[in-house]
């Protein structure tokens, strides 16, 4: 399977989260308990990596599997990041306003790249860097509503707590994925055996955090098992089953691509829900979005086109084009 289908197919699929999200919602709100959704989908992942990893042991002798602790312990490590990642994002929301924390998320894709190359020592080249910071730059447009509006005016008047928080989130949201891309990298192990670790500690870490939100509510909805399916429509399983197919796809192209695919199909993603929004949800187009797009595209070309293709490179003449008069004339 090519990197570039899994890709399309993993801006597809994110795109299509948020509409479902939206779908999902009943009267404004949720009739299920949206806090679910990632326990499920972790549990999805789960018994889809076990199965295909079952199937590849009956097919072959012994796929490559790491059952030392010193290796299984290293798998719990990205779940923790992003439990903290999410509590720093509710931190950031109380000084600033979902516009202004959904334009300072872009920052993630400028601190990918740094991370890719400070810990994974991945070199990218001078065009690659700036057209990173072009698709941070278009995704960011097409955000923008315009200027003398109120979005403006919130953008630079945050306290500065919630711009420092900001930037940590969007380094803990690279770190996360960067740390990901290592474990899936670090050996030749089979990746459903990778994935079966990396779900498992996912699923209790979301379980955890279910436990937990029960025990800040006094367990005035009862244990989160009880109503774990309570109010879930088609609509909703769309969500779990698309969130978890997502996660599978970001699996494989952490094993088999890296990262900055990863955040160019996420980025895209984003742009493609807003286009659909338009038809779907009567959302206004804006300049900014087509400016915006157009920015992303550039920027896609100039990371993954050959460079051959890109810049004009001088003709120089070899020994065999030139010709000598001999003639003494």
């Amino acid at each position: 399977m090519q990197w570039y289908f899994v890709a399309a197919l993993l801006t597809i699929l994110t795109s299509s989260q948020g509409i479902l999200t939206t779908l999902s919602q009943s009267n404004g709100g949720y009739k299920y308990d949206y806090a679910t959704v990632p326990f499920l989908a972790e549990v999805f992942k789960l018994l889809v990596s076990s199965v295909l990893l079952w199937k590849e042991c009956r097919a072959s002798s012994s796929p490559r599997m790491t059952v030392e602790w010193k290796s299984i312990r290293l798998f719990p490590i990205p779940s923790v990041i992003y439990l903290i990642h999410n509590n720093v994002q509710f931190a950031t929301l109380t000084y600033v306003d979902t516009s202004t924390y959904q334009i300072m998320g872009n920052m993630k894709i400028v601190t990918t790249a740094i991370l890719f190359r400070m810990f994974l020592k991945k070199k990218l080249s001078n065009l690659q860097w700036i057209a990173i910071i072009l698709l941070a730059v278009g995704t960011t447009t097409s955000q923008v509503k315009g200027c003398g509006e109120v979005i403006c005016d919130s953008l630079f008047s945050a306290p500065i707590q919630g711009y420092m928080l900001g930037i940590l989130s969007a380094c803990l949201s690279a770190l996360a994925g960067v740390y990901t891309e290592f474990l899936m990298k670090k050996n030749n192990d089979s990746l459903y055996w990778q994935n079966v670790q990396l779900y498992t500690f996912g699923a209790i870490f979301n379980m955890v955090k279910l436990l937990l939100d029960d025990f800040r509510g006094g367990f005035e909805n009862g244990p989160w098992w009880q109503r774990l399916l309570n109010g879930y429509s088609i609509t909703t399983w769309m969500v779990v089953l698309n969130l978890g197919t997502t996660g599978l796809l970001v699996s494989w192209l952490m094993k088999y691509a890296d990262n900055i695919v990863k955040v160019y199909s996420t980025s895209m993603a984003m742009l493609l829900t807003m286009i659909l929004s338009v038809y779907l949800f009567n959302f206004k187009p804006t300049v900014q979005l087509f400016l915006g797009i157009i920015i992303c595209m550039v920027s896609l070309h100039m990371y993954f086109a050959p460079p051959s293709t890109l810049v004009d490179l001088p003709v120089t003449a070899s020994v065999n084009d030139v010709s000598v008069d001999r003639t003494g004339s």
